[in-house]
């Protein structure tokens, strides 16, 4: 057998299928989440992943348009230009 067949055998005997981390958070952030681990019944790492998910696709700009598109379609396209274009500048200053 190949060393990386080996290797490769190993690393996908482990309890997770994921990447282990490190990270430090505030103390009340952690009893936060902690608290809602148990009540959810769901494992810190579970909880910790799905927040992290539900951030990423907040803040992915493809997940962001698409949303707005979708809010646009849902409410009708009504052609003001100057609603266009406040719109346009509030954009164009928010941080994303």
């Amino acid at each position: 057998m190949k060393l990386n067949d080996a290797l490769a055998r190993n690393w996908s005997c482990g309890y997770t299928l994921g990447m282990k981390t490190a990270i430090s958070i505030p103390n009340d952030l952690f009893d936060g989440a902690e608290r809602l681990a148990r009540r959810t019944r769901r494992s810190r790492s579970r909880l910790f992943t799905d927040a992290l998910r539900e951030y990423l696709a907040r803040h992915a700009p493809d997940k962001v348009t698409e949303s707005m598109d979708q809010a646009v379609m849902e409410v009708g396209e009504g052609k003001d230009e100057f609603l266009s274009y406040v719109a346009r500048r509030r954009l164009e200053r928010t941080e994303w």
